[in-house]
């Protein structure tokens, strides 16, 4: 127990160190998108306070814990600060990739939405999400994370505006919608975001997603960037082989036992996971227009089988080099690296709490969100453990931030003034909202009758 306590101590101080080495590397990238000193101050503060241990995160919760008297700094610098906020994306998602570069790295594009409870923040609409299991009243917005053996971290993320909500000029008014933005599909959406991974110099091989992600347009986008793909596509997508066009449920139908492979796909609590794989040689459908002849590259359809239940899944794949299954499949599994850094952002840096109805205000909530869970991602990369015993698993995410939150993160204000100060505020503020609300109500009863 010593032994663990004294290996412990030292990863928390180590990791302490290097979390203000990541966190004053990042600051640096992006201080000359803050025109005004104490507004690049105030995004300091701001990030470090998202990794505080809180109940939740708006701007009311950010304020008290920063010792503010109120959160109308909090809310100016979010809605109508002067500040390059695109800037600072572009130097964060750079800096992260630099941290976790390698050449085989993986792109992965998935959209995840955040509960609502009015339609009056922007893009909020009765839609579906897969991260409230159904149609509710959400906000959906496309995300692209940064996967490499190093480390995997969310950098860039578009917010997903549907047709109505991209067509209602008072609503665009009210939440401040800039005149350039207009409807886009969420492959569109990722689409974009992948441009501009390239234009950035971010090095990654690989582009994967799921259905949503499998159509033609994102494929040809991805090859006339020079991305290799891994997509997954629906039972009913059809390909074209030389013997004709079938859809990919037909294909895997006709193959032979010998086809298939059993290949260990992950790492759970309860042991390594299993399915059995298949691949068929398909003819692209997606070149790039002009140049890039059809067949140049390998096109081919990986199948993956359920051991037990005999569940298929479809993935449409393309790499300008030959590769072999085993390469697919690792591309295919780190898919998932995108689920984890949904629940690190939501859990530990308040990437759905923000509770803000503006664009300005999402996009900035959102890229302070991203910025704070990217550098405890590399600040993990760049920790290295100082045991290797087997009584300790290596620090996670969450661990990680633990350990921060006792060595290098600043403290919450616990002031006895400060708290009564904050209590009088609050409850002065929800006396207003709730007589404002009962004269609306009555305004509206006497109107009906």
């Amino acid at each position: 127990m010593t032994t663990s306590h004294d290996a412990v101590a030292g990863e928390a101080t180590i990791a302490g160190e290097t979390w203000r080495d990541c966190f004053g590397a990042v600051m640096a990238a992006v201080a000359d998108c803050f025109p005004r000193r104490e507004s690049r101050l105030l995004a300091r503060e701001m990030a470090q306070a998202m990794l505080m241990g809180l109940e939740s995160r708006n701007c009311w919760t950010l304020a008290e814990a920063m010792g503010h008297g109120s959160p109308s700094r909090l809310q100016h610098f979010l809605s109508r600060g002067v500040w390059d906020h695109n800037g600072v994306r572009d130097r964060m998602a750079a800096w992260t990739a630099g941290e976790l570069a390698d050449s085989d790295a993986v792109l992965i594009v998935d959209e995840t939405g955040d509960e609502k409870s009015s339609t009056d923040a922007v893009g909020a609409a009765h839609q579906y999400s897969g991260a409230l299991g159904g149609v509710g009243l959400c906000q959906v917005a496309v995300h692209l994370t940064y996967a490499s053996p190093r480390g995997h971290a969310l950098i860039d993320r578009a917010l997903y505006l549907g047709t109505d909500w991209a067509r209602d000029e008072e609503r665009r008014l009210l939440t401040h919608v800039p005149d350039a933005i207009e409807f886009s599909t969420k492959p569109q959406l990722a689409a974009g975001m992948l441009r501009r991974a390239r234009t950035l110099g971010v090095e990654a091989r690989w582009l994967a997603g799921d259905e949503v992600y499998g159509g033609r347009d994102l494929r040809r986008c991805a090859r006339e960037l020079a991305f290799d793909y891994a997509v997954a596509v629906r039972a009913d997508h059809t390909v074209a082989t030389p013997a004709g066009g079938f859809t990919a449920n037909a294909l895997a139908r006709r193959l032979p036992r010998q086809a298939w492979m059993r290949m260990r796909t992950g790492h759970g609590l309860k042991g390594d996971r299993h399915y059995d794989w298949a691949w068929i040689g398909v003819l692209a459908d997606d070149a790039p227009e002009p140049g890039n002849r059809v067949e140049d590259g390998h096109s081919v359809l990986v199948v993956r089988r359920h051991r037990f239940t005999g569940e298929l899944s479809f993935y449409r794949c393309h790499s300008a080099i030959p590769v072999t299954l085993a390469d697919l499949v690792h591309v295919i599994c780190t898919r998932w690296r995108v689920e984890e850094d949904f629940q690190l952002a939501k859990g530990a840096t308040g990437l759905d709490q923000g509770q803000v109805t503006c664009w300005n205000s999402w996009m900035r909530w959102s890229l302070l969100s991203l910025l704070a869970a990217a550098v405890l991602t590399v600040t993990l990369a760049r920790t290295t453990p100082t045991t290797g015993s087997s009584d300790l698993i290596p620090v996670s995410a969450r661990e990680l931030l633990t350990l921060l939150r006792i060595t290098a993160l600043p403290l919450p204000n616990r002031d006895t003034d400060h708290a009564l100060h904050w209590s009088a505020w609050r409850r002065r503020h929800q006396a207003v909202a709730q007589a404002c609300h009962q004269r609306w109500n009555n305004i509206t009863a006497a109107a009906a009758t």
